[in-house]
């Protein structure tokens, strides 16, 4: 061990992680099995396979919308609350609870957001495509999670941890990229009452209203002054899920958030994303493919999901431990840092998003093509970087002494026995 690297205990996993972390697991090999599907269908029909459907309008007057927003700007809402009461418990109880546990997490995702929207830069600066920038800043939690857990207990219980803490700020801060750097012609009278109904659900939270039913009536209305403001509809999702009461006690399964949380998770996983899986990966596959990939805007996405991720997770969690800012747990190593690095450029749904937001208002054929080809480097390098991230964890797993990761990992009786 290195005598400058400060050590903190090893993390322990509380039932409720490790529901959360199960469920993941089958979610992601149900996005598996979806994508397959949808890139075969596409590849049959060809281009008639998502314009059949999913330009379809359903709805009446502002809620006219077609089948693609119905999927990305409605169901994605319940994806991206559930992603907020995941950071919600982060915060309150989770690893980012504790600060010195929590800057760990923080510098990487920042890594992890800084060098892969550098590289992407660096390569479309000054051109139409500059603006996928976003793209290869995101981490697909549900797909990064599932490839770890497919490591069972091979794995250190703090890389999980790690993970989790790191992907949820991760998927933050592509929150934080939506709302400031897509958001579409704004309208300031539907962003106010948007934001006047998120205080009052917040009054409503210091008043300790418990029932659950005025949250998500007061969320419909936010999601609906939302999307008619201009700012992306799934910013609802994340603001409802700071303004529903969270309680960190022993009862704590009768807090709003606790509830409405463990109950999501099988329809977001089952359902929502799925639905999303279908209706955003048929891509077609034509006979340019290999000049799409090289294409400058798909070597920014390819490369910075499949070598900025890791190295800018890694080496600022690296400068923020050697300068004393906060410490790595006694179970991990820097090797394991990286691994968890290359799952974090597991980009998938929050990068297929955000590219739907990315390529808009231009020329019709250029934003299909280019929307087109950067779905297609997302795969290549969400696929790369799982069965890279995958193969780096499972060779340390096997180099790693018989017995040590197992006794490192102890499942809590309840929630309250998280160690900081």
């Amino acid at each position: 061990m290195n005598p400058i690297v400060k050590r903190i205990e090893p993390q322990r996993l509380t039932k409720a992680f490790k529901a959360f972390f199960d469920s993941e697991k089958s979610g992601a090999i149900i996005l598996v099995v979806c994508t397959v599907i949808s890139l075969t269908i596409a590849n049959i029909v060809g281009e008639a396979y998502p314009n059949f459907y999913l330009k379809t309008y359903l709805g009446a007057g502002p809620l006219n919308l077609s089948i693609e927003h119905w999927v990305n700007d409605a169901l994605m809402v319940i994806f991206f609350l559930l992603i907020g009461l995941e950071l919600e418990r982060e915060l309150y109880a989770g690893e980012l609870s504790n600060v010195r546990n929590a800057l760990l997490p923080i510098f990487a995702a920042i890594g992890g957001l800084a060098v892969p929207a550098g590289i992407h830069f660096a390569f479309n600066a000054g051109t139409p495509t500059q603006a996928g920038i976003g793209i290869p800043m995101a981490t697909d939690i549900a797909f990064a999670i599932g490839v770890l857990a497919l490591l069972g207990s091979k794995v250190p219980a703090s890389l999980k941890v790690f993970l989790v803490a790191l992907a949820v700020m991760d998927d933050l801060g592509a929150i934080i990229i939506i709302a400031v750097f897509y958001t579409a012609e704004l309208r300031l009278d539907a962003l106010a009452i948007a934001l006047g109904t998120f205080a009052f659900l917040v009054v409503l939270n210091r008043l300790r209203i418990m029932s659950l039913l005025p949250y998500v009536i007061g969320g419909l209305v936010m999601w609906y002054f939302m999307l008619q403001s201009g700012v992306h509809a799934t910013i609802a999702g994340v603001l409802l899920a700071f303004a529903i009461p969270f309680t960190h006690r022993r009862d704590d399964e009768k807090s709003p958030s606790y509830r409405l949380e463990h109950w999501l998770h099988k329809p977001v996983a089952f359902f929502v994303l799925p639905i999303f899986a279908l209706a955003n990966t048929g891509i077609v596959v034509g006979g340019d493919w290999a000049s799409d990939l090289t294409s400058s805007n798909s070597l920014g996405i390819i490369l910075g999901l499949f070598v900025g991720k890791p190295i800018g997770i890694t080496v600022l969690a690296f400068i923020a431990v050697m300068i004393g800012i906060c410490r790595l747990p006694l179970d991990l190593k820097w090797k394991h840092v990286f691994g968890a690095g290359m799952l974090g450029g597991i980009g998938f749904t929050m990068s297929i998003f955000i590219t739907n937001l990315a390529f808009v208002g231009g020329e019709p054929a250029f934003v299909a093509n280019t929307v087109n080809a950067s779905k297609m480097a997302i795969l290549v390098a969400s696929l790369s970087a799982g069965i890279g991230g995958y193969l780096w964890l499972s060779i340390l797993s096997k180099r790693a002494a018989a017995g040590t990761d197992e006794d490192l990992i102890n499942y809590a009786e309840d929630d309250e026995e998280a160690v900081a």
